[in-house]
């Protein structure tokens, strides 16, 4: 069984909350996912991630691919254990940093021979290879291989750019319906993340803190437990008693399912066409065919106006399915985000609210604010007056300009939780106002 997605309002605009079920995480949708292309969101630490709210995260495939190779980490249990992230996560098929390569780099039929940007060495990816690394990886969901069409792009490359999309979205399918049971939740393997679910699992699991809380939530262990990565002791009666530090808290059952829940990793289809309308609807529609668990519209923020932006998710959002998740793939500024989730994007991702951290360009209430001006020096007030994570309730704007100006690692630190505050802020207020309709019924997540 691959995700769940149940829609729970949706609104005249298209707008829609909704509650995707992943093996590691139920996400509340519109979500913003922040990117950790090496295995870390650059400069946050993952508890602070949670702290945070951030539902799932992205990891990088050609990234991890080249280092530190996803055979370390398949023996390793999976990217989940490797980097210590309880929630979800989703992994790119590797197809948009190929793309990237342009001097690198030669497409063929069968695939894409490149050389690596880190030693020139030679590396060939094809579907089927993309997804044994993503399987290897063990991310909640894949995303299918495919050709990345830069822009600007004239209707014959745009045109034969798609042609090999479907056909290596096709090839990913195949592989990967054929090879998901090798995800390593599953077999031999324990589940890259532990918690306190499964046969026999109880409802609620150990430490006072965690009294009540659900079945698989990480906060029903104990702080210790937390602190050491592993639950105290976990449900089920051949857990109980197992020694903390222990992973065969886990039962023995559970581990020979794989996944508690029966689930697998999912695998998305990715909308390509360049900026023409007519090979836009001709991708969705082919891959609506083909009946992936979920659909992604890529090929955008590539070089194109905003407008140009717009129009193409405009123009592919009516023509997939409204019971699947769909996600468009790095964008964009908070005000786009917003946009487009009250429009019925359920997903986005974007590299924007760290890498404008670190460049010291914070996200506010009251507009960008560059933190390296001068006119910040001696200013007490926090960096948005509206703002209460952990950075605007402790620090400065001048402290985090005289960080920025001093080259401190905590700049990009500090700038970073706020602006991904920010982000996962404006998705949080779109939930609660289910895309511009009255609010919904029940607790926002996080």
């Amino acid at each position: 069984m691959s995700l769940e997605f149940n829609i729970q309002n949706e609104t005249d605009s298209g707008g829609r909350r909704a509650q995707l079920v992943l093996p590691h995480q139920t996400v509340e949708t519109p979500v913003f996912m922040p990117v950790g292309t090496l295995g870390t969101v650059k400069a946050v630490p993952q508890d602070t991630l949670e702290s945070l709210g951030a539902q799932i995260i992205l990891g990088n495939t050609y990234h991890l691919y080249l280092r530190p190779g996803h055979e370390p980490i398949r023996r390793m249990g999976g990217l989940h254990r490797f980097i210590s992230w309880p929630r979800a996560m989703l992994t790119d098929s590797g197809g948009f940093q190929v793309f990237s390569l342009s001097a690198l780099r030669k497409v063929t039929e069968e695939g894409v021979r490149f050389r690596s940007h880190l030693d020139g060495s030679s590396h060939f990816f094809t579907p089927e290879h993309s997804m044994d690394v993503q399987i290897a990886l063990g991310a909640d969901i894949a995303m299918a291989f495919d050709e990345c069409t830069e822009y600007p792009a004239d209707r014959t490359r745009a045109e034969e750019s798609l042609r090999l999309t479907l056909a290596w979205a096709r090839r990913s399918l195949d592989y990967h319906t054929a090879h998901r049971h090798e995800v390593l939740w599953h077999g031999e393997h324990d589940s890259p993340v532990p918690k306190c679910e499964g046969p026999g699992a109880p409802a609620t699991c150990g430490g006072a803190d965690g009294a009540g809380a659900p079945r698989g939530s990480w906060s029903a262990w104990s702080p210790s437990a937390r602190d050491q990565g592993h639950p105290a002791t976990c449900g089920g009666a051949d857990g109980a008693g197992a020694p903390r530090g222990s992973w065969s808290a886990w039962s023995p059952s559970a581990r020979d399912q794989g996944h508690p829940d029966g689930r697998t990793q999912s695998l998305f289809g990715i909308v390509q066409g360049g900026m023409y309308r007519d090979l836009r609807k001709e991708s969705a529609e082919r891959l609506v065919e083909m009946n992936f668990d979920g659909y992604a519209i890529g090929g955008l923020s590539v070089g194109e106006p905003r407008d140009l932006t717009l129009e193409m998710i405009s123009e592919v959002l009516p023509l997939l399915p409204k019971d699947k998740p769909r996600y468009v793939m790095g964008v964009g500024y908070p005000d786009e985000i917003e946009q487009y989730a009250r429009m019925g994007v359920d997903m986005m991702d974007c590299v924007l609210p760290t890498r404008a951290a670190r460049h010291g360009l914070l996200f506010t209430s009251e507009g960008r604010l560059n933190i390296k001006g001068k006119r910040y020096a001696e200013d007490q007030g926090p960096a948005d007056p509206a703002c209460d994570c952990m950075v605007c309730q402790r620090y400065s704007r001048a402290y985090l300009r005289h960080l920025m100006h001093s080259g401190e690692a905590l700049s990009a630190t500090l700038n970073s939780i706020h602006n991904l505050a920010y982000y996962l802020g404006v998705m949080k207020r779109v939930r609660a106002t289910c895309g511009g309709a009255a609010t919904c019924g029940g607790a926002d997540a996080r």
